[in-house]
């Protein structure tokens, strides 16, 4: 018996999205007799019935392409902005899915996705995810396809920094994404030979990243190179987050929590341009001239690397097996060489960050890295 999958893409678009829709949907044709329905622009998509069929040509070719040929938004379907008003369109996303007779839905994404893929279980579909994040902090699984792409694109735009730098005696400093989990600016900082990397999960000290260029200067270098993921923070600022976080939890009332939670975003707002602030400040400290470079959705383009490509591939014709089976709840995470389904409710609402004493950070201090913490 034919069975009807839905699939759609959401949040931020990476490398490996087409590469995932093209394994589960040849998987799923040619060895368990499915067809599947794309829902166009992630949940938005979804509410509206915007679909296309992943049929005939449509999954030719498509392999070493980046983004997403399903196109993908941020939109959360139990708070949509509809009219110019958030509404929740649980009822509308449960009834397109009844309406496409779909006997699951697949939902490929990040943290974010994985969220609402959980409410739309719990809402009674047939839900399975797959892992996909620039960021590689989707907990639960080894990694998340598009982050070796990026890593790789990142670690390009050091080695092309390196000459600039050599050729002026300047400090650059890279800004390079990653709110929260620092595994990108890692990963490229030490593939890239950053003297310096700062990452949300250890806080530094200005002082101390100048003294670490100082001592590189003191010894005829004549340059260094700063990887700076977006979201790290100084020591005072992360202490500051960290009370602002437990006075949140600690509120009783509503009022309270919402002056808690418009104070943590007032802070991530002036954040934003931290990397400005951190770069004059090392001018000043070390007396180099200091420059910027941000990366931004670079990051996020091009042709997906070869791993990812194959990771891609793999998770997505593992998804059609778990479909087969009838295993949904759960995300298809990477575990070795093989495959793993994870419950939502183990993904959902948790990140996977770098542990300080993690085997790259340790590699990276021996190494001479600074992190700027000692």
């Amino acid at each position: 018996m034919t069975r009807h999958i839905g699939v759609l893409t959401s949040g931020g678009d990476c490398p490996g999205l087409n590469a995932a829709i093209r394994g589960l949907g040849r998987a799923g044709q040619k060895h368990y007799e499915m067809e599947f329905t794309g829902f166009r622009d992630g949940f938005r998509g979804l509410v509206h019935g915007r679909t296309m069929k992943l049929e005939g040509g449509i999954l030719s070719g498509i392999l070493t392409d980046g983004g997403t040929i399903l196109g993908t938004s941020r939109d959360k379907p139990h708070r949509m902005t509809i009219g110019g008003k958030a509404r929740d369109m649980t009822d509308v996303v449960v009834d397109t899915y009844q309406r496409h007779h779909l006997d699951a839905l697949v939902c490929i994404g990040g943290g974010g996705t994985q969220k609402n893929a959980l409410r739309l279980s719990r809402a009674g579909l047939n839900i399975v995810t797959l892992p996909k994040t620039i960021d590689n902090d989707v907990a639960g699984t080894d990694s998340s396809f598009g982050f070796d792409t990026a890593m790789q694109t990142a670690t390009e735009a050091i080695d092309r920094l390196h000459s600039t730098a050599t050729s002026h005696h300047r400090i650059i400093v890279v800004e390079i994404m990653g709110h929260r989990a620092g595994w990108l600016a890692l990963g490229a900082g030490i593939s890239g030979g950053a003297d310096v990397i700062l990452i949300p999960e250890i806080p530094y000290e200005v002082e101390k990243v100048a003294r670490a260029i100082r001592d590189r200067t003191r010894v005829g270098k004549r340059f260094s190179i700063v990887a700076v993921a977006e979201g790290a923070m100084s020591a005072e600022q992360s202490l500051r987050v960290r009370g602002l976080l437990e006075a949140k939890a600690a509120a009783e009332s509503k009022e309270d929590k919402k002056k808690a939670s418009q104070q943590l975003r007032d802070f991530h707002e002036e954040h934003v341009d931290h990397t400005v602030t951190l770069t004059h400040q090392l001018e000043i400290l070390t007396g180099q001239e200091s420059r910027l470079t941000i990366l931004g959705h670079l990051q996020r383009g091009g042709t997906p690397s070869a791993l990812d490509r194959l990771l891609a591939t793999r998770l997505g014709t593992a998804c059609a097996e778990y479909l087969d089976a009838g295993r949904y709840g759960v995300m298809i995470a990477a575990r070795g060489e093989g495959t793993e389904p994870v419950p939502l409710e183990e993904v959902a609402g948790h990140k996977k960050l770098v542990p300080p004493d993690h085997a790259w950070v340790r590699a990276a201090r021996h190494s001479g890295t600074s992190f700027g913490d000692e």
